[in-house]
């Protein structure tokens, strides 16, 4: 097969999508982009030669108009403008000049757009990386089939729950839940993300009270829970050595708020781990949660995918925070999505105010997959019957969610179930 010489080029370009937004034009400001976060600046500069240009300057692929936008993302820049333009604009960057580091990309092709003048938003929507960036960074240890073979669970969802209150029990009562919700028959557990290593509970007490139950069981049944720590501090060297008081006690997975530990927290942490990372994106909603601004996050997760998350929290259906349900399975399909082959995919996590009763939908706008882990808290631990029942109830959701049994109907035979539909089907499952 032929390769032209454009196709030759592009296998060593690094594509990003910018939805833009302005009362000038678009193809002014897409060229300025280009210019401004490669090799320009606001005046010809000596050395910008055309030689060096066509070497590391970005250049402008397409532009895709949209409708007009009816009114400013920023709307300080745009007072008294009666028409605001928009379009998607892929611009390309030459490998060579950002290279495969992912905080060079980070600023090169995204920080620097959003202090462009003569635009009232953007967002960056797309991003498209060669094939360099695979043998440049780990990606998951663990992923889906490492997470599923650590708990023993095939052929339907990974069901877990999360220990409630988020913050104030101490190590001992910790362990009392803990021991609930292992006898109950559920696969996953996790510390809320805001428990880290407080006063009240140092992650040195609280594994020590935790994981001899957690072995205990496993002793005794041949299934081992898997719990998820949070280990995360600012220091890469703590939060390394809370790896290791984790690893040492036999657990085997950890809570990582990943925008808390920053691109090179996470890099130092996945090159040195043997614990699956669970990665909770915590601050994800800065970034996003204005459309016509931030960034997309079929974009964000391809970062820390590379970095080496094995399980990636995204929220869920019907979910108690702001994000709609096309958003949750939009990211959905982003993380499940090879980034280069299917050994890179981390676990979905689904999760936020979930109980059984999401588990059709779920399972329905998700493409009829059972590869996640469904995460409920007061849905498992709230249940009428206490958290054993809650779990069956989860488990019974999923099953008429596969068969295609309304869960009306599937709860007549299951009396979890329906105890279960009874409490939380006004949507108070948080």
């Amino acid at each position: 097969m032929i390769i032209s010489l454009a196709e030759r080029r592009l296998r060593f370009m690094i594509t990003l999508t910018y939805r833009i937004e302005t009362p000038g034009s678009i193809e002014a400001l897409a060229n300025k982009i280009a210019s401004d976060q490669s090799t320009g600046t606001f005046v010809p500069v000596p050395g910008e030669t055309e030689e060096l240009k066509a070497r590391v300057a970005a250049r402008v692929l397409a532009i895709q108009p949209l409708e007009d936008a009816e009114r400013p993302t920023w709307p300080e820049v745009a007072t008294g403008v009666a028409r605001l333009k928009r379009a998607d604009v892929d611009i390309a960057f030459p490998l060579d000049a950002i290279g495969t580091d992912l905080s060079a990309l980070m600023t090169i092709a995204i920080g620097g757009v959003y202090s462009i003048k003569g635009m009232t938003g953007i967002r960056v929507v797309g991003m498209k990386l060669p094939e360099a960036f695979k043998d440049a960074h780990p990606g998951p240890q663990f992923g889906i089939a490492g997470s599923r073979r650590l708990t023993g669970v095939e052929g339907r969802p990974i069901i877990g729950t999360i220990v409630k209150p988020a913050l104030g029990l101490r190590p001992h009562e910790t362990a009392e839940l803990t021991g609930e919700l292992i006898e109950s028959g559920v696969d996953f557990i996790k510390d809320d993300e805001k428990l880290m290593s407080p006063a009240y509970s140092p992650l040195k007490d609280r594994i020590a009270a935790i994981m001899p139950l957690i072995l205990d069981r496993e002793q005794k049944t041949g299934k081992k829970v898997m719990y998820a720590f949070g280990i995360s501090h600012a220091d890469p060297d703590e939060m390394m050595r809370n790896h290791d008081l984790v690893l040492r006690a036999g657990g085997n997975c950890a809570v990582v708020n990943i925008n808390s530990i920053g691109f090179g927290g996470m890099s130092f942490l996945r090159k040195r781990s043997r614990l699956v990372l669970h990665a909770h994106r915590n601050g994800w909603d800065i970034l996003t949660r204005h459309p016509g601004a931030g960034m997309d996050f079929k974009v964000y997760q391809q970062f820390w995918r590379l970095l080496g998350v094995d399980q990636f929290q995204i929220n869920g259906i019907r979910v108690k925070y702001w994000e709609p349900d096309d958003s949750f399975v939009e990211s959905f399909k982003a993380v499940s999505a090879p980034l280069f082959d299917p050994s890179d995919r981390p676990l979905p996590v689904a999760g936020s105010g979930q109980w059984g009763g999401q588990a059709p939908e779920t399972y329905r706008r998700t493409g009829q997959t059972t590869d996640l882990l469904y995460l409920c808290g007061g849905g498992i631990v709230s249940h009428p019957g206490g958290p054993a029942a809650g779990v069956r109830a989860v488990q019974q959701a999923w099953q008429a969610a596969v068969a295609g049994i309304p869960l009306d109907e599937y709860a007549k035979d299951h009396p979890e179930l329906a105890a279960s539909i009874a409490k939380f089907s006004n949507g108070k499952a948080a």
